[in-house]
């Protein structure tokens, strides 16, 4: 494997390693230890696969269903002869939900440029207004429609969340789209959007790691991305190697705690039925 990032991280944690082992009383908090290990071990997975991702190597993801509605929802649109409606969340660019929904917003642009059909997308905030109408831009280029793209598909409303929320529901109660997308990060107006696009009857897929409004965009929406599922989407619709390695690194991560978790339960329990003497949870114990 010629993975250079990849040897030089697990080169690190074997150095990292060593040195404990012969200087660890002398150089090294021995409480926070367990932490260092873990942070070089997290360090070497994610550059693992973020390298992987780069050199053209496939990384399998697990389907996500809410990914496999966007083309019915929008094909639904078409038919229809219905607009899409997209709300790409309600706060700026530093947010990274904000940035997921203006990188998924490019890929429902480009069907929406393919397939010829009307996009709105009302934004609350001026950075995301310039972010999600070049984001449009690009997909329409992409598509081979560049006639197609106009800079009113992106358009300002205001920064007041429920001034938002109210000139959002005109333009679902004016225009009857087919499809509503909400995509990013979302409060208590997130209710009265999904209601008011039920009402309309048309199809919603939300998504958001917001916990608190996972719940009603679940009720009222048709499909959702919930938590994570909305990063790896957003990962898996850039293409981008640095986002899918990412979540792969993760999700293998999260393998590696789940078996750690398990193999502490097994040790613990074998240390009070005084088969062995080594308290796993006094070793992994980082304060």
């Amino acid at each position: 494997m010629n993975d250079k990032k990849f040897w030089f991280a697990f080169g690190g944690i074997l150095i990292a390693f060593i040195i404990y082992w012969l200087l660890g009383h002398a150089f090294f908090i021995e409480e926070r230890i367990v932490m260092l290990f873990a942070i070089l071990i997290a360090s070497a997975t994610i550059i693992y696969f973020v390298n992987k991702a780069k050199r053209g190597e496939k990384i399998s993801l697990r389907p996500i269903p809410g990914l496999k509605a966007f083309e019915e929802a929008v094909g639904r649109s078409t038919e229809m002869g219905k607009p899409v409606l997209y709300v790409p969340g309600i706060v700026d660019m530093d947010q990274v939900e904000t940035v997921a929904g203006v990188i998924i917003l490019g890929h429902v642009a480009r069907m929406t440029a393919q397939y010829e059909t009307p996009l709105n997308v009302p934004v609350a905030r001026s950075i995301v207004m310039k972010a999600a109408r070049e984001s449009v831009r690009e997909a329409y280029i992409m598509e081979g429609r560049p006639d197609m793209f106009h800079e009113d598909m992106v358009h300002y409303l205001t920064d007041d969340q429920f001034a938002y929320a109210a000139g959002v529901n005109g333009i679902m109660m004016r225009e009857k789209p087919a499809a509503v997308f909400y995509q990013g990060k979302f409060y208590a107006e997130s209710l009265i959007l999904a209601e008011t696009g039920n009402s309309i009857g048309a199809i919603q897929i939300a998504g958001t790691a917001s916990p608190a409004q996972i719940p009603f965009f679940v009720t009222a929406c048709d499909y959702t991305l919930i938590g994570e599922e909305f990063f790896a989407a957003s990962a898996y619709l850039s293409e981008d190697p640095k986002l899918i390695g990412g979540v792969k690194g993760m999700d293998i991560l999260k393998v590696m705690i789940v078996g750690i978790i398990f193999l502490a339960i097994v040790l613990r329990l074998f240390n009070d039925l005084g088969w062995i003497n080594f308290d796993i949870l006094k070793f992994l114990t980082i304060q």
